[in-house]
């Protein structure tokens, strides 16, 4: 290929990225302004369901309350982005796939959103109410008046459950990597101690500073990167069943070409 024909090549693959970005942010967009319109009626379930029921929130500023709309509309935008951007990386990539690859690594894009969803359960339902028990008694034991603002309210519940819940798409990154060849178990394995380390920074980073919390967050992670070497095997596994398939089936065509 020559050095014209490589340039354009590149050229084509950047104009695809640049339309399959696009494509993402439109389909953001249009999920914030959906978002905005049921931004209300999630705001009242999480105050009167959410780890401090009944609280009382206080506006500090006039953008307050423009501003948990947003963080809300935010949220939901990114549960409906995610699936369709993983579609399009899907789309992206799909060309230098084999026909069975493709087939195998479109059938990820579901379990995308599905574990975001499973991802936001744990961190509302486990994690969240973990770290407002915990803040609250140190304020109570200072003998402090709680008075909780909107913002800061909200920038703390979704500080923590936004990183929660994307790293809950672990596994479906490592087998969609895997089928790529560019993880694989045995390399997963040997980043083990490493992968340890940055899932217990992520979990003290996230948690509040007390040990109970933070072993409490950091075994679901290490079990959540176990489940990835796990499936990264079987993926792997295949993928050495069907390169001896076809070696032993090219072995056969040649040795009888030669007969």
């Amino acid at each position: 290929m020559s050095e014209q024909e490589e340039g354009m090549t590149l050229v084509n693959h950047l104009g695809e990225l640049r339309r399959r970005l696009v494509a993402v942010l439109v389909v953001l967009l249009l999920g914030l302004i959906g978002g905005l319109f049921i931004s209300d009626p999630i705001y009242q379930y999480l105050i009167t369901y959410g780890p401090l029921p009944g609280i009382e929130l206080h506006a500090l500023t006039l953008w307050d309350g423009l501003g948990m709309y947003m963080k809300i509309a935010l949220i939901f935008s990114l549960v409906i982005t995610l699936p369709f951007t993983a579609y399009q990386i899907w789309k992206f990539v799909s060309p230098g796939l084999t026909p069975s690859e493709q087939k195998a690594t479109v059938r990820y894009i579901p379990f995308v959103l599905l574990l975001f969803l499973l991802g936001i359960a744990f961190s509302y339902k486990i994690l969240l109410p973990m770290a407002t028990s915990f803040t609250s008694s140190i304020n109570q034991n200072l003998g402090l008046v709680e008075t909780y603002g909107m913002a800061q309210y909200f920038t703390f519940m979704f500080n923590l459950i936004l990183p929660v819940s994307l790293l809950f798409e672990l596994p479906v990154v490592v087998m969609f990597l895997t089928k790529l060849r560019i993880l694989n178990p045995l390399r997963l394995r040997k980043m083990r101690r490493i992968s340890y380390f940055i899932l217990v920074f992520i979990a003290v980073f996230v948690t509040p500073p007390d040990f109970i919390s933070d072993i409490l967050v950091t075994i679901p992670l290490i079990l959540l990167y176990e489940f990835s070497v796990f499936l990264s095997s079987v993926v792997y596994r295949k993928q050495l069943e069907e390169t001896e398939e076809y070696e032993s089936r090219y072995v056969k065509i040649d040795a009888g070409e030669k007969v």
